[in-house]
């Protein structure tokens, strides 16, 4: 399923595959939460902005329109026409994001739901057959992401509840796969570190769910809080820690800085919200640093959003018309430039994987991270 074409450092270069495609890593999974990138991007839009992996999310398809829906239309490929991989979460992050409104025991989590209050049981096993029923290649398991920073008794607490939460999330997953009428029985699970920011707890954690020999490995419960140096510190303890062979998933991460900075920390899968959320309110990332189209100083720009970017937008649109529909608050601006970032995110990754094959990634890393994160 994993193996690393070559290394620099502690940067891997590396080829995944799974029964929707091949996925050269590092890669960047563009998030389409509800089964869709807000901003009006289609499945065929990702394909031609080089997206590898989908992500959605399984508390949001559950409300709606319900993963026994998506079920019976055929699996999430093919409700959303997307024929490449695809990654679901697990629904463990709304333990976090919807604080207000959960309830946890060692059974499993009770919410309110956001939409109409109604209550909702998951556990590691409904969350496993809600991602069974949306056929997803990557079924992400059920865990409890902590804020940072939280009490060391409790995370530890946690940590253990959630190494018994994911113990059950296998054996829940095998017992689907090899069930009659599965949507996909090649899903695979990613076991889920987490320790908040104590280097003890999440080096314990890594090395207990290590031993459940999963498909792969994810770093959670990091940007949620905590310095950006700290969740770098984060990373480092537990690397060493994590499974040499076995693809590694830091979820959530984040900036360009931030995923230069992981891949150096031997991260090989990212997602993140922020380039699709950024661009809705017109913050857009380029070769030079990040703009705001919104500033009065692009109302007669005539130069596309980056001279060096070749995306569909790059190639035809100026950066005076995108502020203009900004402006008029036309939706065609948020769909434009949310396609920019994207684009400019799974390029950004493109050029990584080149310079890991190039031996060159560490001169890649000097050149951009500081430059990257400026704003221009």
């Amino acid at each position: 399923m994993f193996s690393i074409l070559k290394t620099e450092g502690t940067a891997r270069r590396g080829v995944f595959t799974c029964p929707h495609g091949t996925v050269q890593t590092p890669v960047f999974m563009n998030v389409g939460t509800q089964a869709a990138i807000k901003g009006a991007l289609s499945a065929e839009d990702l394909q031609a902005i080089g997206c590898q992996v989908e992500l959605s999310n399984t508390y949001h398809l559950h409300l709606r329109p319900g993963d026994t829906v998506i079920r019976d239309l055929g699996g999430l490929h093919r409700f959303m026409t997307w024929d490449g991989p695809i990654l679901t979460d697990s629904g463990g992050f709304q333990v976090f994001s919807l604080a207000d409104l959960r309830k946890i025991k060692e059974e499993g989590v009770t919410f309110a739901s956001h939409i109409d209050g109604h209550r909702i049981f998951m556990g590691p096993e409904q969350s496993m057959q809600i991602q069974s029923n949306l056929g997803s290649d990557i079924a992400m398991a059920f865990d409890e992401c902590i804020e940072n920073p939280a009490p060391y008794a409790y995370v530890k607490a946690s940590c253990e509840r959630t190494l018994r939460w994911l113990v059950r999330c296998k054996a829940e997953l095998k017992r689907l796969n090899e069930a009659p009428g599965a949507v996909n029985p090649g899903q695979v699970l990613f076991g889920i570190n987490q320790g908040g920011t104590y280097p003890d707890l999440r080096i314990w954690h890594m090395e207990q769910i290590a031993q459940l020999d999963l498909p792969g490995y994810a770093i959670g419960g990091l940007a949620v809080g905590e310095s950006t140096q700290t969740m770098y510190e984060i990373i480092e303890a537990v690397e060493p820690y994590m499974p040499k062979e076995k693809p590694r998933y830091l979820m959530g991460v984040g900036t360009p800085s931030n995923i230069l900075e992981g891949v150096a920390r031997g991260v090989d899968f990212f997602d993140c919200v922020m380039p699709a959320r950024n661009a809705r309110h017109g913050k857009l990332f380029t070769w030079g640093g990040t703009l705001n189209l919104k500033n009065a100083r692009y109302e007669r720009d005539e130069s596309p959003i980056d001279e060096q970017c070749d995306c569909p937008v790059c190639r035809r649109y100026s950066r005076a018309y995108l502020r203009h529909l900004f402006k008029a608050e036309e939706m065609l601006a948020m769909r434009l430039s949310v396609m920019h970032n994207l684009y400019f995110y799974n390029q950004l990754m493109s050029k990584i994987r080149s310079a890991l094959d190039n031996g060159t990634f560490a001169e890649f890393r000097a050149q951009y991270t500081e430059k990257l994160g400026q704003k221009i």
